[in-house]
């Protein structure tokens, strides 16, 4: 046993060695970071999941829904930052609650553009901005709107 462990702790030193060496950019993910999402990413495939379900979801069916590669209570946090948000709300089945959303995602996306609309400092050249970055198809959806709006 003694001469394995010993050539364990050699490609462990030998892989620790290697990874110093290498600029910090190229370096290959390790340990719990090597799976991170993007900040936000999570949040958005939990109500994704939410939003394709005929109804109310406990934590284990979202679990399975976002790919289960993730802690339980991972799942749970999340859900738990969404309900206080005001993003999805519970009801209690026994002794877990069931989840569902409160607004659809074109209620949100639109909320969020919104919000980000008002943040500009100068309303107009963000909405212009905006529609001269829209497709040719979008402008005219868009100017439909308007039209019926009026």
């Amino acid at each position: 046993m003694g001469s394995c462990g010993a050539q364990v702790v050699d490609l462990t030193s030998q892989d620790q060695q290697a990874r110093v060496e290498q600029p910090p950019e190229q370096r290959p993910p390790r340990g719990r970071m090597a799976a991170r999402r993007a900040a936000g990413e999570l949040e958005a495939e939990v109500l994704a999941a939410l939003w394709a379900a005929d109804g109310p979801l406990t934590t284990a069916h979202v679990r399975r829904a976002v790919g289960g590669d993730l802690a339980y209570n991972t799942v749970q946090t999340i859900l738990v930052r969404l309900y206080d948000k005001g993003l999805i709300d519970r009801v209690a089945e026994g002794r877990r609650h069931e989840y569902f959303p409160v607004k659809g995602a074109e209620e949100l996306a639109a909320e969020q553009m919104q919000a980000l609309l008002s943040r500009g400092r100068d309303r107009q050249a963000v909405l212009q901005r905006f529609a001269t970055s829209l497709s040719v198809e979008d402008a005219r959806m868009l100017r439909a709107i308007l039209r019926r709006r009026s």
